[in-house]
């Protein structure tokens, strides 16, 4: 008697367009996990977003005495407390896509294990959770300014511009450690060590023009610097010199920190329900 069994084995698209191709297919999917994530982090409205809103604005108080008040650092004519929350929006948005990105694959174990989808989807679709939150302090910037009697500049309109690195260099590191985290799951230990540091080497609490000339293009390799650098361009406006190298070395290197992210992703795929 011919022995029927067979073994199906599901394997990702070869190339970057075959991929897209197939979220687009499953763009009902990708609404359903980020909505779904969304309603988990504010199940309980008022605290949810009481949380997102009180984050921020403690950091922004702590680094305003310190870097404002005792260093005296310059504020570049704003108000201390507005030139430090534009730098908290970004990375702010930043560190908690990376972070919701990185765990959404342990978040989601058993639905990896019992059906086939693009993996890529969730720790894609984490970021949402991050945007909302970021929709959120914008409003309390915005509130912030009024509170100062500060009027912002037109430029604030070119915000959603830097934006994008953000985005992309935070789906790429969590492309990385979502795919290895799987497997090796000490890196999920390191990511508050990353974060918390980032932020000390990233100018949240000051202004990057304090950097000797010499030495800005080598600090302006952070992706963050140059986009923390441009959501303060747009909320204090042109009188303000934008540092351009910084700005682009924040784009291209965003680009790579996503693709290679996506890369590595694609390339340990196959193996994760072997270790979920």
């Amino acid at each position: 008697m011919a022995n029927n069994n067979f073994d199906l084995v599901i394997e990702p698209n070869k190339t970057t367009v075959d991929l897209f191709k197939e979220l687009l297919r499953y763009r009902e999917l990708f609404a359903f996990l980020a909505w779904r994530d969304i309603l988990i982090r504010y199940k309980q409205t008022v605290i949810g977003v009481a949380w997102s809103v009180i984050r921020p604005l403690i950091s922004m108080v702590v680094f305003t005495f310190v870097f404002g008040r005792v260093a005296k650092l310059p504020n570049e004519g704003v108000p201390y407390g507005i030139m430090v929350f534009a730098a908290m929006l970004p990375w702010q948005y930043f560190a908690n896509a990376m972070q919701e990105s990185a765990n959404s694959l342990i978040r989601s174990s058993q639905l990896i294990s019992k059906i086939y989808f693009p993996r890529i989807i969730l720790p894609t679709a984490s970021v949402m959770v991050s945007a909302v939150d970021f929709l959120i302090s914008l409003v309390l910037l915005l509130m912030l300014m009024a509170w100062y009697r500060f009027m912002p500049s037109p430029l604030i309109l070119l915000m959603p511009l830097f934006f994008i690195p953000a985005t992309m260099t935070a789906l790429g590191i969590g492309f990385w450690f979502s795919a290895l985290g799987v497997k090796y799951r000490d890196f999920y230990h390191l990511l508050p060590f990353m974060v918390q540091f980032g932020m000390y080497v990233s100018p949240v609490g000051f202004s990057s023009s304090i950097v000797p000339e010499r030495w800005r293009f080598i600090y302006s390799l952070n992706p963050m610097v140059g986009v923390i650098d441009g959501f303060r361009w747009c909320v204090q406006g042109a009188s303000v010199p934008l540092y351009m190298p910084g700005v682009i070395s924040a784009f291209i290197i965003s680009i790579l920190f996503f693709f290679s992210g996506v890369w590595f992703f694609r390339r340990f795929e196959r193996s994760f329900a072997d270790f979920i």
